[in-house]
């Protein structure tokens, strides 16, 4: 049984979010150096430029979670939507840099909150047998948006807009964010949300839209794990018995920026033109990144529920770290500089097939329904707090310290991941939502 054309349409609407995260994460690398000039800024101001919608996550991560079960997944996915339109337009009109500021805090309220909802969203429409592949779909999106903004990038940049050239490239966002807006009022709630709020046959209705092949029973495993939480239904997350998930969305979120990609994504202009790239090809080979970076997360998608989660995350952290320990070589030695490109297309080939592919699928899982969004904003605020802290310092190590040094520490910590994973994590893949709520619950 193949997943239905409304199920498709749930699944793609809710990971539309992703493709404006991918976008709006990474278009601030082909404006950066323009805002630098402009601005007059600093290694530190130009780090809190990219780590100001950073911030911004980590708030739109934290909150999210509890708005999310109050009022639904969907309901919030709207509201992040306008938030991505008010970003994108206020940011292009931007009259100077604090209002900047003010405008990208703005979007990263919409991609903290979008990056926890969307899969949580997805996951509970999903089948058991599907989830993997479907709620991997937000992260197609999200390295979709990237390779999105890459080209966008390049392309506004041969229009040759001058001062103009930056603003159209951090305003052409408000588009996808308004088709998002729109899709998101023809798709249905999430039918664990309105199980968890006694809408049973809303519920049903809506697992039978879905094409659940039992969705009776599916309803009844859905209520039977409700009622064991009844007592404790607005429970805080943090608490000793879901110690072991805790560690798993945190730990999994923070190593996923501790591999550096989103260094690499952000400054990726700049890294080309300290190797002696011009501006344009720099952008050239980002796209290249970008295409590679979707081609990767295709077939980690493909194999995820096959190999399994935990898999695919040994296989990334060896495949990154080797890499990583390249390119603290190549900036060392400053020796073959037209191999950096290639080092970097194999470093985000691991990347997307493993953390990139795994990472909200994983966190998604790992946390029982009553507490689930709740559990997802931590992992994802695990994840945006060490990227903030990253961005915010990477081009101050590198100035004071050297372009290598920051790749040989995340070098290191993915070479830690490996051990973590290999000793710590389990293997998800092919269970139902409840049963590994059974198997990672300890009330001891």
């Amino acid at each position: 049984m193949r997943p239905n054309l409304n199920l498709m349409k749930a699944t793609l609407t809710g990971a539309l979010g992703g493709l404006l995260f991918g976008f709006d994460t990474v278009v601030i690398s082909g404006a950066i150096d323009s805002l630098v000039k402009l601005y007059n800024l600093s290694p530190y101001g130009k780090g809190w430029t990219v780590a100001i919608a950073l911030i911004g996550t980590v708030a739109g991560a934290l909150g999210a979670g509890h708005v999310g079960q109050k009022i639904g997944g969907r309901e919030t996915l709207r509201i992040t939507a306008v938030l991505y339109v008010v970003s994108a337009i206020g940011s292009a009109l931007a009259w100077n840099w604090p209002v900047l500021m003010l405008f990208r805090f703005v979007g990263g309220l919409g991609i903290g909150a979008s990056s926890v909802l969307g899969p949580v969203y997805i996951a509970e429409l999903a089948p058991a047998k599907w989830r993997g592949r479907l709620v991997g779909a937000f992260q197609f999106n999200v390295v979709f948006g990237i390779l999105a903004a890459y080209t966008s990038n390049y392309l506004i940049r041969t229009l040759h807009l001058g001062s103009l050239e930056w603003r159209w490239q951090v305003g052409i966002a408000a588009l996808p964010a308004l088709g998002f807006l729109a899709l998101l009022f023809g798709i249905p709630r999430s039918p664990r949300w309105s199980a968890s709020k006694g809408r049973n046959e809303e519920a049903l209705a809506v697992l039978k839209l879905m094409g659940d092949p039992n969705p009776e029973a599916e309803l009844a495993d859905i209520q039977s794990a409700l009622a064991e939480e009844h007592a404790t239904a607005h429970e805080p997350v943090f608490q000793w018995k879901y110690r072991y998930p805790l560690f798993l969305a945190i730990s999994i979120g923070a190593f996923n920026q501790l591999a550096g990609i989103n260094s690499i994504l952000y400054y990726l202009n700049s890294i080309f033109a300290s190797a002696g790239f011009s501006q344009i090809s720099g952008d050239q080979q980002a796209i290249a990144i970008g295409f590679t970076n979707l081609v990767f997360t295709i077939v980690g998608m493909s194999v995820i529920d096959k190999l399994g989660r935990k898999t695919l995350l040994l296989i990334g952290a060896a495949g990154t770290a080797s890499c990583l320990a390249a390119v603290s070589w190549l900036f060392a030695t400053n020796s073959h500089p037209g191999a950096l490109v290639w080092v970097l297309i194999t470093y985000i080939a691991f990347f997307a097939l493993s953390q990139g592919a795994v990472i909200w699928v994983y966190i998604g899982e790992v946390f029982p329904n009553a507490v689930r969004s709740k559990g997802q904003g931590v992992g994802n605020a695990s994840h945006w707090f060490m990227n903030t802290a990253i961005q915010l310092a990477f081009p101050m190590v590198v100035a004071q310290i050297g372009r290598s040094a920051p790749f040989t520490f995340f070098a290191v910590m993915t070479g830690l991941q490996f051990v973590v994973v290999l000793l710590v994590y389990p293997e998800t893949k092919g269970q139902t939502l409840e049963a590994l709520q059974r198997r990672l619950v300890r009330a001891e």
